[in-house]
Formats: C-alpha cells, sequence, structure tokens
C-alpha cells in the first residue's frame, strides 16, 4: 500500500509515499515524468533529503525516486536487529513495488554494500550501478575503523551493540555537527537541512539504522568479497571519488566487470550529493544517457 505522506522538509518537485513491504513500511520520495527509473539510496549521517538538490537536477530527464533506508529518516524502525540484508531485501521489493523495470542505482557512503548486493543478487533490479564515495567490507571499508592509520571513531562506536543506543538519544545535533564539520566544506549543511536531518535521527529508535549498517560491516566475514568472486557485477558501473579519491574506483573495479567509468570531483567533499549536485548530475546523466542508448 502506498500513502501520500506529508514531511516537515520538502520540495515542490517530489511526492511523497509511505509504502508498506514485508515487515517495514518505507518512506520514498518521487519526482520527474518521464525516462529510465533512477533510484537514490543515501548513506550516512543522511536521509532521502541528501538528494533534494540533487533531484530536480536527474528529473529533467528520469523519473527519480529516493527512499529512506529501514531505521532512517521517516522509513519504519520498530524492534529488530538490522543489517544490510534487511535493507536490500527492501530495495528488491521497493523495486518490484515500483514496476518501472531495472533502475540506475545509485549509492553514496555506507550503502555501497547494500547496491552492490542488491545488484549482484538481483541483477535484473539494477540497469546500472553508480557508487559515490563509497567501499565495500573486505576491500577497505573495515580500514575506516583504524583511528590508528586515519581512520574515525564513530565507525567503531555505531557498530557497537548498544552503544548507539544509548549514548546518542539527546545528543543529535552535536554528533551530526561534528560528522558535517568533518564530511563536507563549510556551508554544504544549510540549517535548513540541519533541523531536518536532526528532526529524523531524533525520533525514538532512530539509531536502529545507522547502527544495523555499521554492525554489518564488522559481521562480514567474507561474506562480500565471496559474493564478489561469485558473482561479479554484470551491469555498467560509474564510480564517483571526491574527498576519498581513488577508494571508489580501486574497490568498484574490483568487483565489476569490464563496463567500469570513472569520475573524480577534485576539490569536493565527502557529501558529495549535498555539496556539488551540479557536477554529481552532470557525470551521472552522461553515464546514463549512455547506458540508455545501450
Amino acid at each position: 500500500m502506498t500513502l501520500t505522506a506529508p514531511s516537515a522538509a520538502t520540495i515542490p518537485e517530489v511526492t511523497h509515499h509511505l509504502t508498506d513491504l514485508d515487515g517495514t513500511r518505507l518512506h520514498h520520495v518521487s519526482a520527474g515524468a518521464a525516462g529510465s527509473p533512477v533510484l537514490l539510496v543515501h548513506g550516512w549521517p543522511e536521509t532521502w533529503w541528501a538528494f533534494h538538490r540533487l533531484i530536480p537536477l536527474l528529473a529533467r530527464e528520469h523519473r527519480v525516486h529516493a527512499v529512506d533506508l529501514r531505521g532512517f529518516g521517516d522509513s519504519g524502525n520498530g524492534d529488530g536487529d538490522y543489517d544490510e540484508a534487511d535493507s536490500v531485501a527492501d530495495l528488491h521489493r521497493l523495486v518490484e513495488h515500483l514496476g518501472e523495470g531495472p533502475v540506475h542505482l545509485l549509492v553514496q557512503d555506507i550503502s555501497g554494500g547494500i547496491g552492490f548486493q542488491l545488484a549482484a543478487r538481483h541483477p535484473d533490479d539494477v540497469l546500472s550501478l553508480v557508487a559515490v564515495e563509497s567501499t565495500l567490507a573486505g576491500f577497505g571499508l573495515e580500514t575506516l575503523a583504524d583511528v590508528n592509520h586515519g581512520g574515525s571513531w564513530h565507525v567503531g562506536m555505531l557498530g557497537a551493540p548498544g552503544i548507539p543506543e544509548l549514548l546518542l538519544p539527546g545528543h543529535e545535533r552535536a554528533l551530526l555537527d561534528w560528522a558535517w564539520s568533518l564530511m563536507a566544506a563549510p556551508g554544504t549543511v544549510t540549517e535548513e537541512d540541519a533541523v531536518e536531518f536532526v528532526r529524523t535521527y531524533s525520533r525514538p529508535h532512530a539509531w536502529r539504522g545507522s547502527a544495523g549498517l555499521y554492525r554489518s560491516l564488522f559481521a562480514d566475514a567474507g561474506r562480500t568479497r565471496a559474493l564478489a568472486e561469485a558473482s561479479p557485477l554484470s551491469m555498467p558501473v560509474l564510480t564517483v571519488d571526491a574527498a576519498s579519491h581513488p577508494f571508489t574506483a580501486s574497490t568498484f573495479g574490483q568487483v565489476a566487470g569490464a563496463d567500469v567509468t570513472s569520475v573524480h570531483l577534485a576539490g569536493v567533499g565527502h557529501l558529495v550529493a549535498q555539496e556539488a549536485p551540479e557536477a554529481l548530475a552532470s557525470a551521472v546523466l552522461e553515464h546514463t544517457a549512455r547506458v540508455d542508448a545501450g
């Protein structure tokens, strides 16, 4: 069932939906009237709102959808331990529900593992994959938890069972301000953006989504690498690196076939869709036009 839903923050071009799937309710937005479908999947600390500047640019040529992952934004965050497998299943069902055929799938940051698994396990769902500032467990993601060699403490904290839920409620703005100062140029996240992100990260049980994805990193035990070896991606792949260059290209070049294109947005921070939507849209539209032309 899909319901039209209001949101605390929105843009004129989008319609909001609440869709009941097996086991959860997903909040997602849609825009655009024609063209091949594009599905945008946020990272951390984000929701669909991370794409609100990008969506109108893509919707000129595509039917665009952006989703709040399970446990994030205005999607369901009820009881249960969330992990990458849950979100992969959610996205598979969402693509079926949309009924528009395979999608150009764009994943950013920690949602890279979800996008890779969806493309590898359900290749008929994915027309092409765009990976933005992302890597995978077993291919370098775990090194981001190594604080002695340039990693960040928040990776281990979010992945520690029970710790995010214990420590973060009531401190959402402080943590998000810290993350934004590290990940993006000053001014990238406006006060309007901050209010919207804090709103959803302050919901009851709002850290279940984040905790589940980060725990999946530490519980991977080689499964992602084994899947990549058994089912390398068959669809065209675009990698977009910015501050983490060449992490994304290096990672997804190892798990994809021959059709891999890489773009480096020099001088752009980690939150690419928020900081450089025009540059990202240009790269994505060039890629999707080539794929759609066959």
